[in-house]
């Protein structure tokens, strides 16, 4: 499978049982697979870049460090897919090829 920027992917549960990171974003949640992960590949390395449907949980977030520091540069409220999601910058990480489970389809930006 070729890895390309601007697509989206699920990652296998054996990269987080491998890492076993609780800073990592859990893989399933109620049962389905989650969350996807927007891809950025920057030479050999492939960062993935989990994105949220709970902007209702991340506007107050990103209002309250627009308000402190002027900007939010961890959190990014876009248009996605035409839904409005949220890219979490600050969760991003690489790793390996090998553990793409899935690709799901390229994404377009709307930024707001």
């Amino acid at each position: 499978m070729q890895i390309r920027t601007g697509y989206v992917y699920h990652i296998k549960d054996e990269f987080f049982n491998k890492i076993n990171d609780k800073g990592l974003m859990i893989n399933h949640e109620n049962g389905r697979t989650r969350p996807t992960y927007f891809t950025i590949k920057d030479k050999d390395i492939l960062w993935f870049i989990p994105i949220s449907s709970k902007v209702f949980k991340y506007r107050p977030i990103v209002d309250k460090k627009v308000k402190k520091y002027g900007s939010c540069k961890s959190i990014m409220i876009c248009k996605i897919a035409s839904k409005d999601s949220v890219v979490l910058l600050q969760n991003a990480f690489p790793t390996l090829e090998k553990y793409i489970d899935q690709f799901i389809q390229k994404m377009e930006f709307l930024l707001g």
